[in-house]
């Protein structure tokens, strides 16, 4: 059984076809990827939007889908995922989002993440949470200080060469009782509906 989740603007849920087209061009666009290591084409792109699909098949949750309520447009993703050994700080789960360009600088990122928190530690009852990304990417760093995750670590991404500029990351993560105390303060502890079917 598959979960999609809805918030005042949002709706996470499972991939469409009609998703991929949009995807594809979010693969293309220098400004989304770039604190990633390359431009996706869209046999890859495929391949990522097919992995969280299948996911969520296998398992109910995962990267869902984001969808804005108002014009049921497809903006990114957000969501879950289970990290059980590439990283020295593994097992854990992580969250993440990547959102189109043109939906930045409107909450959605941050509204999506609390989403999929609220989903991991009152669904799944995890106990901790974690995320990371390149040190240079600001935007994202913001959104986990805005989700009130606390930083933890710098680390070297296993996937990325030595040299690589983008090698360095950055952890955060936060527990259970630090996202009860915090995430009242957006608004949306009264209005996450997590939806089954």
């Amino acid at each position: 059984m598959n979960y999609s989740i809805e918030t005042p603007r949002l709706i996470l849920r499972q991939w469409k076809d009609c998703d991929y087209a949009y995807f594809y061009r979010m693969g293309q666009c220098t400004d989304v990827m770039k604190y990633f290591p390359g431009l996706l084409n869209n046999e890859q792109n495929k391949a990522l939007a097919d992995k969280f699909r299948t996911i969520i098949d296998t398992q109910g949750w995962g990267g869902w889908a984001i969808e804005l309520k108002a014009s049921r447009q497809f903006i990114g993703f957000s969501g879950l995922h289970d990290q059980p050994e590439q990283f020295s700080f593994s097992p854990c789960t992580e969250t993440g989002w990547r959102l189109s360009a043109d939906c930045w600088g409107q909450g959605f990122a941050t509204e999506a993440a609390i989403a999929s928190l609220h989903f991991a530690f009152e669904i799944l009852r995890k106990t901790e949470m974690v995320a990371f990304t390149a040190s240079q990417n600001k935007p994202s760093l913001a959104v986990m200080h805005r989700l009130g995750m606390d930083y933890v670590q710098d680390f070297d991404h296993p996937a990325l060469q030595q040299d690589h500029p983008l090698r360095k990351h950055l952890l955060y993560k936060i527990t259970r009782e630090a996202f009860q105390e915090n995430h009242g303060e957006y608004g949306l502890n009264q209005s996450v509906r997590i939806v089954q079917g």
